[in-house]
């Protein structure tokens, strides 16, 4: 999951896009909003401010196509554009394009929050989410994977902070797709060893013959 679209990694979607449509639909919206900044004129804010339009339309356009075809749209998707527009909203009044590069930490900090919620209040909210995506898992597993993916997203809350108040707008960007994205595929590519050892079905059992 990411801040610019809260995909498969964190939802249980059935049924699911193909991984190549869904990794256009992960990258299409972060390539455009590069692209737009890139070529957009006026100055860095107007440009921010362009770039943030197109990202805002390629997101939306991004959930219609993911609900077509998996006939779902998370809470964590609709939250996300709406972090995007509000903060978009925010720069064109103030002309500060500080609240842009903000977003991403507000939504990971609101992402942390909430799963540090469920686990103090023991319930299970990421297994709402994700349960289809991982049958078989025991509450321990889940308890596990809640804790460690609210660190995780704390922990790019913090990145996201230190990237862009100490480097240019253009790596900013950049990193949004180069950094972010990856970090997260090997965060829950990482997560899945230990949700093994935690009852994960994988199903091969249905694959061995009788």
């Amino acid at each position: 999951m990411t801040d610019q679209h809260p995909g498969p990694d964190i939802e249980a979607a059935a049924p699911k896009l193909s991984p190549g449509k869904q990794l256009l639909l992960d990258l299409g919206p972060l390539i455009l909003y590069f692209v737009a900044f890139k070529f957009a004129p006026g100055d860095e804010v107007d440009r921010l401010l362009a770039a943030t339009g197109a990202f805002l339309a390629a997101m939306m356009a991004a959930m219609v196509v993911g609900y077509r075809a998996t006939g779902k749209v998370t809470t964590l998707q609709i939250i996300s554009i709406i972090l995007v527009g509000v903060s978009a909203a925010i720069t064109w009044f103030t002309r500060d394009g500080d609240f842009i590069k903000m977003k991403p930490t507000f939504f990971y900090l609101l992402a942390a929050g909430i799963l540090f919620f469920g686990l103090a209040t023991k319930r299970n909210l990421l297994k709402a989410l994700l349960g289809a995506a991982y049958p078989g898992v025991t509450p321990e597993g889940w308890s596990k994977l809640s804790r460690n993916w609210a660190i995780f997203f704390a922990f790019l809350a913090c990145l996201n902070e230190v990237v862009w108040r100490n480097s240019s707008t253009s790596f900013w960007l950049g990193f949004k797709i180069w950094g972010f994205l990856p970090l997260t595929f090997l965060f829950a590519a990482s997560q899945m060893p230990m949700l093994l050892k935690n009852g994960l079905d994988l199903g091969q059992k249905d694959d061995k013959p009788a």
